[in-house]
């Protein structure tokens, strides 16, 4: 919702706010407003006023506005458009059982308390001295209302929703929309669930005699088998899980565009799903979502992102690696300039077959091994076949006749570089022992990243160095 939102307030000029509904105190917890603003940001998702930054309607946390709240409570006491309600939970629980046993037609509160004084309804069962203040919903209330993506839209018929809770604070009912108000909120964009609470928000407005908001009801994602995306059954339901994963937020802001925006049409008709945050704000328009519950696809946001990564220059993807290398243990939270140059390098390998971030440890770990302890996945030794001790010989002596660099005086004259690498391979061990290559590279594959797939096998020897590699192929060597 927040994309959306964002975006339609920079198309048009507005500003986007930010405001913590924190009113439901048995949910509460103290970190949520940190973790749900750091996702934010990471997202990109800036905002124009809220609790951090301020703004001219400030405080932003219901919690803190419950002043702004109570004088419409007893406003809408005085005019008979609400009334106290002492039922106990045990008595609204009964009068639900009774209705689901007779298969009611007209669900929700009975109405109970109304019209009653607090002694009246003291003398009867199933009273709380702490009461709630609800909303007096008319027979006659409006149902149906105008949507700027589904057009008119019916809701069924509301009950008697309760706006003042017996802890004094309101309900999202009441709040949303005395802080709307105050706040000159002119679009309400949300969740196609709060459909049937549109009526009762918009009774609000009509019987405190305030303007009116547009409303948005944006689809509800779905799973694949078109079931409601939830926080307990599907991880990808927390924005948390993505950046764990290694998503890039870029990649997963295109994702949640398309999710219910259609590509990009370019000059020539042709359609572009690849799109910056700028270029869906470009050409928002609230008519163009598509009002059916999208699908979350990881397998395409798994092709976005490595589209976005490719797309990084080599060095931000080298500093976006790093935290995940760190939490893993492959570089310490302090890596030195050398380990950072070689990491560099080892970005510039690893970017073309990457998916997300976190899939970089197994490709990089190898790079920052001892080179005389290089761990041995059981698969790749196991896969050595042939004269692997005879390879590994050849591989050596082919290798040492390669100098460090131009200043090496005491061998050739041919750098050490992958393609000087790959030219003494090949003649070594194709040419004159006549090896395929599978058979040839698959030790020193094992050898050097101790894995039976890796990066580019001659480029990672170019990056580990000279005697980085002929320590490994020794290594490995001598444990045959």
């Amino acid at each position: 919702m927040s994309l959306f939102n964002l975006g339609f307030a920079r198309h048009t000029g507005g500003r986007f706010v930010l405001r913590i509904e924190d009113t439901d105190r048995a949910r509460y917890r103290a970190d949520s407003e940190a973790q749900l603003g750091d996702t934010l940001r990471w997202l990109g998702i800036t905002w124009d006023e809220g609790p951090d930054v301020g703004g001219p309607y400030a405080p932003y946390r219901q919690s803190e506005r419950l002043d702004t709240y109570r004088p419409v409570v007893e406003r809408l006491l005085e005019q008979g458009d609400a009334y106290y309600c002492w039922c106990t939970p045990e008595r609204l629980a009964q009068v639900r059982e009774e209705q689901a046993k007779a298969k009611s037609s007209v669900v929700g509160y009975d109405r109970f308390c109304l019209g009653k004084t607090r002694e009246e309804r003291e003398a009867e069962p199933g009273f709380s001295g702490t009461p709630v203040v609800r909303l007096k919903v008319p027979d006659d209330v409006e149902l149906t209302f105008p949507d700027l993506i589904r057009g008119p839209v019916s809701a069924p018929p509301p009950d008697d929703q309760v706006i003042l809770k017996a802890d004094g604070f309101p309900t999202y009912h009441l709040a949303v929309v005395v802080d709307d108000h105050e706040m000159g909120i002119t679009h309400v964009v949300r969740g196609e669930e709060w459909i049937s609470s549109t009526p009762k928000h918009r009774l609000l407005y009509r019987l405190l005699g305030w303007p009116e908001p547009a409303w948005v009801h944006m689809p509800l994602l779905r799973n694949t088998d078109h079931s409601k995306i939830s926080k307990r059954k599907n991880p990808a339901a927390r924005l948390t899980w993505f950046r764990e994963e290694g998503y890039l937020p870029e990649a997963l802001v295109n994702f949640l565009c398309l999710l219910g925006y259609p590509p990009i049409i370019e000059p020539d008709g042709t359609e572009r799903e690849v799109f910056s945050f700028e270029e869906f704000v470009q050409g928002f328009d609230f008519a163009k979502v598509n009002p059916a519950g999208p699908i979350v696809n990881l397998a395409k946001l798994d092709h976005l992102n490595g589209v976005h990564i490719r797309a990084l220059e080599v060095r931000d993807l080298a500093s976006r690696l790093l935290p995940f290398l760190e939490r893993d243990g492959v570089l310490s939270g302090n890596p030195s300039l050398g380990e950072l140059a070689r990491l560099t390098r080892v970005a510039e390998l690893i970017q073309p077959r990457l998916v997300k971030l976190a899939d970089a440890t197994p490709l990089v770990a190898p790079f920052y091994a001892p080179d005389d302890a290089v761990p041995i996945a059981d698969d790749a030794r196991a896969g050595l076949k042939g004269d692997v001790a005879g390879i590994l010989d050849a591989a050596v002596a082919a290798l040492e006749a390669i100098p460090l660099d131009d200043g090496d005086l005491l061998a050739s004259t041919t750098p050490w570089n992958h393609e000087a690498i790959e030219a003494a391979l090949r003649a070594a061990l194709l040419d004159e022992m006549g090896l395929k290559p599978r058979v040839a590279f698959a030790p020193l594959r094992t050898a050097i990243s101790g894995q039976r797939v890796s990066p580019p096998l001659f480029e990672s020897m170019d990056v580990i160095g000279r005697h980085g590699t002929l320590t490994r192929l020794k290594s490995l060597r001598a444990s045959l």
